[in-house]
């Protein structure tokens, strides 16, 4: 097998990211024990999951001799974010391609990539890479080099750092005599579900990982974890890791889509609130906020015993509680 050291990566981070305890919540809601996996702490342009994809994507990147990078998603979107602050440390020049209209003025997440210096190229109705390739050859013709990085990053490449974020996850465990039963994650684009999986395999943890839907409301055709499962095949024969993985492999929640996407509904309202008045964190209300939801309600099901212990994995996303006021005020 590959060590991931092998692979090239930027260090963009500040890892590890903290583990901690949510005492207070536990015990509001009479178990289980709850941890939280702080990855809205790793540091460039206010956090997020996504930069641990982006140190191997933008090593490859580099490896590559590119001097620029693509990213491409929704108006708001929390990898164009952070594409533009990893791109800003690794001193590549960075084109985003959004979904949307210019608005008369950016706020939130499309405030930031002005901030950060990212180029921004309007797409219309397409926000999941459709105009990439276009774009891509458009820039070659100006001169650039650039390296594209696909919807959500959830490429092969990008699911290294997910592989590595459950290496650094086993040692704090180790280092607090834990074991977990569980480990919940807000799961879409399907880079960070894959390789978390491949990392539970390769570090033998037995915790079952457990993705809450966050863009679906059911596994549609073909099902969702089937897409998971080819990934995670492609990340492993990256790594010439010998298994192979089938969408048994893959436990998804889809009941807590709700109204959709961007509803926040009232139990997502509840989560971001009780989590930020019992322990001082904030959720965003789209990801992180959706998966609390489902936890919370999960605990209050029964579906846990007092004894186990479960972590949610924060995938950061906070810009979203100033996109989201006007719901979350509701």
């Amino acid at each position: 097998m590959i060590s991931l050291n092998d692979m090239p990566r930027v260090r963009i981070n500040f890892l590890p990211t903290p583990l901690v305890e949510l005492k207070r919540l536990s015990s509001f809601l009479g178990g289980p024990r709850i941890f939280i996996k702080r990855d809205d702490l790793t540091g460039v342009a206010l956090g997020g999951n996504k930069t641990r994809k982006l140190e191997f994507l933008l090593g490859e990147a580099i490896s590559q001799k590119c001097d620029s990078v693509i990213a491409c998603g929704g108006m708001q979107s929390n990898l164009c974010r952070q594409t533009a602050g990893a791109a800003a440390v690794a001193g590549l020049k960075c084109h985003l391609a959004l979904g949307g209209t210019q608005p008369p003025f950016a706020d939130s997440n499309l405030l930031l990539d002005y901030l950060l210096g990212a180029t921004i190229h309007w797409s219309g109705e397409y926000s999941k890479g459709e105009r990439l390739p276009e774009l891509a050859a458009e820039l070659r013709a100006s001169g650039l080099k650039p390296y594209v990085i696909t919807y959500g990053g959830s490429t092969a490449v990008g699911a290294l750092g997910f592989v590595a974020a459950i290496s650094e996850l086993k040692e704090q465990l180790q280092a607090e005599n834990l074991d977990l039963d569980y480990l919940f994650l807000p799961s879409s684009s399907g880079g960070t579900h894959a390789g978390m999986t491949i990392g539970m395999d390769i570090n033998n943890l037995s915790t079952k990982v457990v993705g809450i839907s966050i863009d679906r409301s059911e596994p549609g055709e073909p099902p969702y974890e089937s897409e998971l499962a080819e990934l995670a095949n492609q990340t492993a024969a990256k790594l010439e890791f010998d298994r192979r993985y089938t969408p048994a492999d893959f436990a998804m929640n889809y009941d807590y889509f709700g109204e959709g996407y961007e509803v926040v509904s009232d139990a997502i309202r509840e989560a971001v609130y009780l989590t930020a008045r019992q322990e001082g964190i904030l959720l965003d209300p789209i990801y992180t906020g959706r998966t609390m939801a489902g936890l919370i309600d999960m605990i209050r099901k029964k579906v846990f015993t007092s004894s186990n212990t479960v972590l949610l994995w924060h995938t950061g996303g906070i810009p979203a509680i100033f996109r989201f006021a006007r719901d979350l005020n509701a």
